[in-house]
């Protein structure tokens, strides 16, 4: 589970801190690769506090509530 969170903060992270910076720019240009290795590490945090804090428990809790309604609907069928 750490490693899917890893993997998928870190490819965000990355994404994100390029194409977000040119989506605020409204224009393309190098900036944002020429900056990236001083803004990723702080994108690469807030997102991991975020999936690990809010995103994981929420999706957990949903998919707990999903399967135990499949399995009170399987017990009554």
């Amino acid at each position: 589970m750490l490693f899917t969170i890893l993997f998928s903060v870190t490819i965000l992270s990355i994404l994100l801190t390029v194409i977000g910076s040119w989506i605020g720019m409204r224009e393309i240009s190098m900036e944002p690769i020429q900056t990236f290795f001083y803004e990723w590490p702080r994108n690469f945090f807030i997102a991991f506090w975020v999936e690990v804090l809010i995103a994981q428990p929420i999706a957990r809790l949903a998919m707990k509530k999903l399967h135990g309604s499949q399995a009170r609907k399987a017990v009554n069928a």
